[in-house]
């Protein structure tokens, strides 16, 4: 009967291309964009609001 699955423990070379096969990347992560705007929107805002204190 043939093994389908050889066990990458069984000898060395096989360990060796178990151990330094790439993992698939996970994504970097969520898009920094929306944090940009949205810090933008708030510093919009505040700067409106001391120019209307300012001036009002």
């Amino acid at each position: 009967m043939v093994e389908k699955h050889t066990d990458p423990s069984g000898n060395t070379e096989a360990f060796r291309a178990f151990a330094n096969t790439a993992e698939p990347k996970a994504p970097a992560g969520a898009s920094r964009t929306p944090l940009l705007a949205g810090a933008a929107v708030v510093v919009v805002v505040l700067v409106a609001l001391l120019a209307w204190l300012a001036l009002g």
